[in-house]
């Protein structure tokens, strides 16, 4: 008989992770999203073959209409289905509020329906994020009130947390190594013979503690080492020197590597595992502290765009122009390159920024659809968002932004200025085209 899965959240996480394991034999898997307007259309979609993300995603498209083809994945937004299944897999997002307080309201309202509807014997495994203690002090406790079941007993339950990202969504998931933490080592058994048939890589097993800290550790570790480079991009700014060549000097040395800094620090994880391990930690440790190293790079790195804000306002000033009433044209939306992710885009920001100081905006993206912030319109044409732009302001490494034709955009913008927020082009060659040029950790003002 086919194990029945149900992979309730159908994002970045979601969705390759079913799609991979419907292409087991064996594995009957079912993708539960709740029918929204911002995310209910992917259920069409997803049934009819085709893959929601746009960019460049390897494998995936493919993999969908396969396994769609072969009867063994479908989508819906009827949680009875969760009554039927033998394993359940939980990836919904679990954000943080403007004070960096985890919001669980879908986290606990999955958990809620499958208490409700959890049959003896099923498998759990919560894939997002979350503060450490969250599986137990939340996703264990719900189900057992709902279901009168006992964790571990009844059914079991497990964490085991995905090191996916846009662009290599099915090689992550399939060739990076696994950490599983169930609350029972029989829990973690099960996890582990699931992710087996998927994931190549070691799997690594613990318990749920540990993996929960694992995963708010290892982001918060990257977000520290980009926050470092973001301040050294500042410094070199303010003394007159190129960052990137700093970079490579220290990365000579084969115990140091340097990160890259940039327009900001945007996608679901960094921008807020940072504050779910703080609040784990005064939420469920026996010593109350506050980790004030990580907090500190996460105000560093969320300066990035204001700092973004500052050199378009240096750069418009050399060309005479007041940012009240400019026009900014913002060239990527995505967080991240080539993809359509919007999730903590330090593009917001700017846009913010820019709009607090008086200038008006306009946005340019090749891949994302549509995007919930504020009331713009983002345009696909280059040429169109640029027409009498003021200037330019490169925050995200889309390949297309690799080819700008700086001739042509000259005779069309009002005035011919750049601010590079990714290090794409060398600034010497901008000038020469006639344009005031500003680069992260190259040159403008802190």
């Amino acid at each position: 008989m086919d194990t029945k899965i149900t992979v309730i959240g159908l994002g970045y996480v979601g969705i390759p992770c079913a799609a991979l394991l419907a292409d087991v034999d064996g594995f009957q898997v079912t993708g539960l999203q709740r029918r929204s307007k911002r995310s209910g259309w992917k259920i069409e979609y997803l049934n009819a073959g085709k893959s929601p993300f746009a960019g460049n995603e390897p494998g995936l498209d493919e993999l969908i209409a396969r396994v769609v083809k072969k009867g063994t994945f479908k989508a819906t937004d009827d949680v009875q289905v969760l009554s039927d299944s033998d394993v359940i897999l939980i990836d919904v997002q679990t954000p943080t509020d403007e004070n960096h307080v985890p919001q669980y309201h879908s986290l606990k309202e999955v958990s809620e329906e499958i208490g409700k509807r959890i049959k003896k014997d099923t498998l759990v495994v919560v894939e997002s994020t979350v503060a450490p203690g969250t599986t137990h002090n939340i996703v264990q406790k719900l189900i057992e009130e709902h279901s009168g079941m006992k964790a571990g007993e009844d059914f079991d339950l497990a964490f085991a947390y995905e090191r996916v990202m846009p662009g290599k969504l099915i090689y992550n998931i399939v060739n990076l190594p696994r950490i599983v933490g169930g609350i029972t080592p029989k829990s973690a058994d099960r996890a582990v013979g699931i992710y087996s048939k998927i994931v190549k890589a070691k799997i690594h097993k613990t318990n749920v503690i540990t993996a929960e800290l694992s995963k708010t550790i290892e982001n918060a570790y990257r977000d520290v080492n980009i926050a470092f480079a973001n301040e050294m991009a500042l410094v070199c700014e303010s003394l007159g020197v190129n960052v990137f060549d700093v970079i490579e000097l220290v990365n000579e040395l084969p115990s140091r590597m340097m990160h890259i800094p940039g327009a900001g620090v945007g996608g679901h994880c960094l921008p807020k595992d940072t504050w779910l391990l703080r609040y784990g930690l005064n939420e469920y440790g026996t010593q109350k502290m506050e980790p004030r190293f990580i907090a500190l790079a996460r105000d560093i790195n969320n300066h990035m765009p204001v700092h973004m804000a500052i050199l378009v306002e240096d750069a418009l000033k050399q060309r005479e122009v007041n940012i009240k009433g400019a026009t900014v044209t913002i060239l990527g939306i995505a967080y991240l390159e080539d993809s359509d992710d919007t999730r903590n885009t330090p593009a917001a920001a700017l846009v913010s920024t820019l709009e607090k100081m008086g200038a008006n905006v306009i946005l340019h993206d090749p891949f994302v659809r549509e995007w919930d912030f504020g009331l713009h319109t983002i345009e696909r044409d280059i040429r169109k968002a640029a027409k009498n732009s003021d200037c330019l302001a490169l925050v995200t490494k889309h390949k297309q932004y690799f080819t700008l034709d700086f001739d042509d955009l000259r005779t069309i913008m009002r005035t011919p200025t750049f601010i590079d927020g990714r290090n794409v082009y060398n600034a010497e060659t901008i000038k020469s085209k006639g344009f005031e040029y500003r680069g992260i950790g190259k040159v403008g003002v802190l």
